[in-house]
C-alpha cells in the first residue's frame, strides 16, 4: 500500500510522542532517585539506616518516592490540562498580542501576506497570528494540536529585521512544522518540562521564604528552623538544575533533527535558498534569545532559534549550530553571506532571487503543475497522479497561484474578510450566490437572528462581483482566509453561525455538495465536536467498509457522465482495498447528506497510514478524464479536510 511523506512523518508525530512519554519516565525515576539520595543524607543521623537501598524501601523511603512522583505529575497535569485549549494559551502565556487582520501596519500586513500565500498553496486554513511586542531578537513559533487550528508567533525583530525573502523563509520553517505534525508534541513537551522542573521551584520558594522570614526573627528557634529551611531549598533547587539537564536532554533530542529537517522543507517550499539562510545569519549576527518572557526555556524546543543561552550546547541544545545549519542549506551559502557583510552590499530584499534551476528534481517539483490558474483555463493531470502525494507540500507554482490570486482580490474584499462582521456574512455569501433573486429572498427571510449575525444585504452583495470574477476558485482559499477573524467568535456565536448556514442551505429544500461542505469545514474548524482530536479506530479497511462505499458512490457518480461509467470507475477504486471485494457492496445510487456526514466520521477514525489510500481512490474517480471539475476539487478538499490532511490546490476546469 503506498503512502505519501506526509502521512508518514503524521504517523512518525505520533510514535515521538510515546517516546516523549518513555524519556520522561526515565527523567521521573532519576529524580525520584536523586531526591531520595538527598533525604537519606539528611535523615541518616536521626535514624541509623544499614545503607541506601534499605532506606529507599523503609516507609520514609517509599512515601518521599510518592511524594515526589505526585509532584512531577500534577505539575505536568496542571500544566497539561492549561494547555488544553491549544495555541491560542501558549501565544497567551508568553504574552503575544494577536494581530489585527485589518490592521494598517506595514510589518504587520507583510507577514500576513506571506502566511495567506503559504497557507492557500498548502490547502491550509490561515494560523491565527501573534507578536510578542517586547522581544527585539529575530525568533518565531507555531503551536496547537492540529493545521486547522495552529496559531503562529512572531517577535517584533521578525517583524521588523527581516526582508521579505528572509520572512518568507522563516515562515516556511513554520509551515513545515505545522505539516509535519511537530506542533502537538511540542505543546506536550511543555507541560512534561513543567512537572520535571517542578521541584526546583519548589526549592526556590522555600529558599525566598527562609530569606523572607529571617529579616523578621532573630530567636536561636527560628535560625534553627530557617536553617534547615535553607538546606531543604537548596538541596530541591540542586535537584531543580538535575530536573533541567533532563529536561535540556530531552528537548534536544526531541527537537534537534525536527530543526534541520525543517530548514530543508522551508528552502523547498520557497524555492529561495538565501532567504532562510539569510535569517539564521542575521540571527547569529544579533540574537534569537528572549529578554522579557519567564517561559523563555520553555519555549526553547518550539522556536526558529535557541531562546535561552545553553550550557554545553553540543549537548543540550535544542537547535543545531547556526553555521551548520546554514551551511546544511548550501554549502557554500555562509562564505557568500559573510562576504555580503563584509562588502556592504544590499540586503536581499532589492536582489533578484537566486537561480535555483540546479535543484535535485524531486517527486514535488514533477507536481508544479497541479495549481488552478485564475484564468479558468483547464490543464490536464495525469490519471495516474497519486494525489496523496501532494499533501504537505509547497510548489513554485501553487505558490504563484497564490500570489496571483491575492493579487487579484479587490481590497474591499479582504478587509471585510479580516473582520469578525464581514467574514461571518462571507459565508452566508457563499450559500447565497448560487441563489436566483427570489431564492435568496426566501432563505435570508427564514433566518431570524438579530445583530451580528443577521444578514445585511447590503454587505453580503459586497462578495458578489469577485465571487462572479474569479468564480468558484476563490470560494474555499476565501474561506481560509476567513477563519482568523470567524477564530475571534465565541462559542455562543459560533454555533449561531452554524445553525443560521444551516436554515440558509435548507431554504431551497436540498443541500448541494459546495454547501455540505462549507458546512462541515466549519463545523470542523470552530465547533467543540469537530475540534476534538481523531483518535485511531480502524487499522484496516473491513471495519469501514460502508462508509467507504458511500463516499466512492457518490465521487464516482460526481466524476462520470452516465450510470455504465460510474460503476466502472466504483469498481476500479474499490478494487485496491485490502479487503474482499464483496465486501464494499455494490455502487450506491442516492447518498444523502447525512450519509456522508456519516461515513467521513467514520473514516476519520482510520490509522494515518490507512488515509492515503482514500484520497487515492477518491482521486482515481476525479482524474480518470485527466481533468477537475470545481464539483470534483470540493469534493476532494472536503474528504481531505475531514482526513486532517492539507490539500494544495488542484487545475479545476470552469463551470
Amino acid at each position: 500500500m503506498h503512502t505519501s511523506g506526509f502521512f508518514e512523518r503524521q504517523a512518525q508525530a505520533r510514535r515521538n510522542t510515546l517516546v516523549l512519554i518513555a524519556l520522561f519516565s526515565i527523567a521521573v525515576i532519576l529524580i525520584t532517585l536523586v531526591v531520595d539520595l538527598l533525604g537519606y543524607l539528611i535523615t541518616r543521623d536521626a535514624e541509623v539506616t544499614a545503607n541506601f537501598g534499605t532506606w529507599l524501601l523503609s516507609q520514609q523511603g517509599i512515601l518521599t518516592s510518592v511524594a515526589v512522583i505526585t509532584i512531577i505529575g500534577l505539575g505536568s497535569l496542571f500544566r497539561w490540562i492549561d494547555l488544553a485549549s491549544g495555541g491560542a494559551r501558549v501565544a497567551n502565556m508568553v504574552g503575544a498580542r494577536q494581530l489585527d487582520p485589518s490592521g494598517h501596519d506595514a510589518d504587520e500586513r507583510r507577514l500576513r501576506n506571506v502566511v495567506e500565500e503559504m497557507a492557500i498553496a498548502s490547502g491550509v486554513p490561515v494560523p491565527d497570528l501573534y507578536v510578542m511586542d517586547n522581544e527585539t531578537a529575530i525568533n518565531a513559533f507555531v503551536a496547537g494540536y492540529n493545521p486547522g487550528e495552529a496559531v503562529m508567533v512572531v517577535t517584533h525583530g521578525t517583524l521588523t529585521q527581516l526582508s521579505r525573502d528572509e520572512l518568507q523563509g522563516v515562515v516556511g520553517h513554520e509551515f513545515s512544522h505545522i505539516l509535519n505534525g511537530d506542533m502537538r508534541i511540542n505543546v506536550r513537551l511543555i507541560a512534561i518540562l513543567a512537572g520535571i522542573l517542578m521541584i526546583g521551584q519548589i526549592g526556590q520558594f522555600l529558599m525566598n521564604t527562609s530569606f523572607y522570614r529571617r529579616g523578621y526573627s532573630s530567636s536561636s528557634r527560628d535560625s534553627r528552623g530557617q536553617g534547615a529551611l535553607i538546606a531543604a531549598g537548596l538541596g530541591l533547587m540542586v535537584v531543580g538544575y538535575i530536573g533541567l539537564f533532563f529536561g535540556r536532554l530531552i528537548q534536544a533530542a526531541i527537537s534537534r533533527q525536527r530543526e534541520m529537517l525543517a530548514d530543508a522543507s522551508a528552502v523547498q517550499f520557497t524555492r529561495n535558498p538565501e532567504g532562510i539562510a539569510s535569517a539564521l545569519y542575521r540571527i547569529g549576527q544579533s540574537s534569537g534569545y528572549f529578554q522579557h518572557t519567564r517561559h523563555a526555556s520553555d519555549m526553547n524546543h518550539m522556536c526558529f532559534s535557541e531562546t535561552v543561552k545553553i550550557s554545553f550546547a553540543s549537548w543540550l541544545a535544542s537547535h543545531p549550530p547556526l553555521e551548520d545549519r546554514i551551511k546544511a542549506i548550501s554549502p557554500g551559502m555562509l562564505a557568500r553571506l559573510r562576504n555580503r557583510t563584509r562588502d556592504d552590499i544590499p540586503s536581499p530584499a532589492s536582489e533578484p532571487r537566486p537561480d535555483t534551476a540546479q535543484r535535485t528534481r524531486s517527486f514535488t517539483d514533477g507536481l508544479q503543475g497541479l495549481t488552478s490558474p485564475i484564468s479558468g483555463r483547464s490543464q490536464t493531470v495525469s490519471p495516474d497522479t497519486r494525489l496523496s502525494d501532494t499533501a504537505g507540500t509547497l510548489t513554485q507554482a501553487n505558490e504563484s497561484y497564490a500570489q496571483t490570486l491575492l493579487a487579484r482580490l479587490p481590497a474591499n474584499f479582504r478587509t471585510l474578510l479580516y473582520t469578525r462582521t464581514g467574514a461571518v456574512q462571507f459565508c452566508y455569501s457563499l450559500i447565497l450566490h448560487g441563489m436566483n433573486a427570489g431564492e435568496r429572498e426566501r432563505a435570508m427571510a427564514a433566518c431570524e437572528s438579530k445583530g451580528a449575525h443577521a444578514c445585511q444585504p447590503e454587505v453580503i452583495a459586497r462578495f458578489y462581483p469577485a465571487l462572479d470574477s474569479l468564480g468558484s476558485a476563490i470560494r474555499l482559499p476565501a474561506l481560509e482566509m476567513a477563519m482568523p477573524a470567524l477564530r475571534k467568535l465565541d462559542p455562543d456565536e459560533r454555533r449561531i453561525l452554524e445553525q443560521q448556514l444551516d436554515t440558509l442551505v435548507r431554504a431551497d429544500q436540498r443541500v448541494t455538495l459546495f454547501e455540505f461542505a462549507v458546512l462541515s469545514f466549519l463545523k470542523r474548524h470552530l465547533l467543540p465536536e469537530g475540534a476534538r482530536p481523531d483518535r485511531v479506530r480502524y487499522r484496516k479497511f473491513a471495519p469501514v467498509a460502508d462508509s467507504l462505499a458511500t463516499l466512492l458512490s457518490l465521487t464516482a457518480r460526481t466524476a462520470t457522465e452516465n450510470a455504465a461509467a460510474a460503476e466502472q470507475c466504483y469498481q476500479e477504486a474499490i478494487a485496491g482495498f485490502e479487503t474482499r471485494k464483496g465486501a464494499m457492496g455494490a455502487l450506491k445510487q442516492k447518498v444523502t447528506a447525512k450519509d456522508l456526514a456519516a461515513a467521513l466520521q467514520q473514516l476519520r477514525g482510520l490509522s494515518p497510514m490507512l488515509k492515503p489510500a482514500v484520497i487515492d481512490a477518491c482521486g482515481h474517480c476525479i482524474l480518470k478524464d485527466g481533468k477537475v471539475s470545481v464539483w470534483e476539487y470540493e469534493i476532494l478538499r472536503l474528504v481531505a479536510d475531514q482526513l486532517d490532511c492539507p490539500m494544495p490546490p488542484l487545475p479545476a476546469s470552469p463551470e
